[in-house]
């Protein structure tokens, strides 16, 4: 849904966003899957504002921690998913369910403008700061996260996905085992400038540190609290 430029509430200005409504469709979607399939175990999960713009920083290490977020964040989300996601039928369902379609070999402007639009109309931006699946420990992030926390002055909630690479289910090697715990860990919200609403280089990259700082403290403290000490497993796939 393309939404013109106009004043929301408290005069912020709403820009061109995907549907809310659509992402919350998606939402349910993710409940009825993730619950249905798995066994999640949500923590923290009223750290997330209720209301305002915020953005969820997860770990990246398996194909089903997008969803699994969706499904258990407490407010619709939008990710940010990187085009080669956007196959056949996939294509139109995700852009129906409020998800920004993202091209990472350039500058894409038009993913840009539809993320910062969810910012500035209130909403709930999801990111995977490490660009693609991996190990899942937020040790490279990219610079997009910090422009996007500073530009859309939205604070950062770091999400640790543990538990979906452990194993490999018997009837879908690419998914857990069914009915398996996957555990999703909200961290305390915090922000990602230094106060002045600076957006050069120097300021991004400094928030990239503050932000890697965060995001790797949170992920320890998850695996403390879980029991899991390692994101144990490969990734299945790219």
């Amino acid at each position: 849904m393309r939404r013109h430029p106009r004043r929301g509430e408290a005069g912020r200005e709403v820009t061109e966003a995907p549907s809310v409504r659509g992402a919350e469709v998606g939402r349910r979607i993710g409940v009825g899957l993730m619950y249905g399939l798995f066994k999640p175990r949500v923590l923290g999960a009223w750290k997330v504002p209720a209301t305002g713009p915020v953005i969820l920083a997860v770990n990246h290490s398996h194909n089903i921690d997008g969803p699994m977020v969706m499904g258990v964040a407490p407010r619709p989300t939008h990710f940010l998913i990187k085009k080669e996601a956007f196959v056949g039928p996939l294509d139109p369902f995700l852009l129906g369910i409020g998800q920004l379609k993202v091209d990472r070999e350039t500058t894409d402007r038009s993913a840009v403008t539809r993320a910062v639009g969810v910012l500035d109309n209130g909403g709930v931006l999801g990111i995977f700061p490490e660009g693609t699946r991996g190990e899942g420990d937020f040790a490279s992030l990219r610079a997009g996260l910090a422009y996007f926390a500073v530009r859309g002055g939205a604070p950062i909630v770091p999400v640790a996905v543990l538990g979906s690479t452990e194993r490999r289910g018997r009837l879908i090697k690419a998914l857990p085992p069914l009915r398996s715990r996957v555990d999703v860990v909200f961290g305390d919200p915090f922000e990602a400038g230094d106060g002045s609403g600076r957006r050069t280089r120097k300021a991004l990259d400094e928030a990239t540190v503050r932000i890697q700082k965060q995001l790797s403290a949170h992920l320890e403290n998850a695996r403390r609290l879980t029991g899991r000490r390692e994101n144990a497993g490969r990734p299945t796939g790219h």
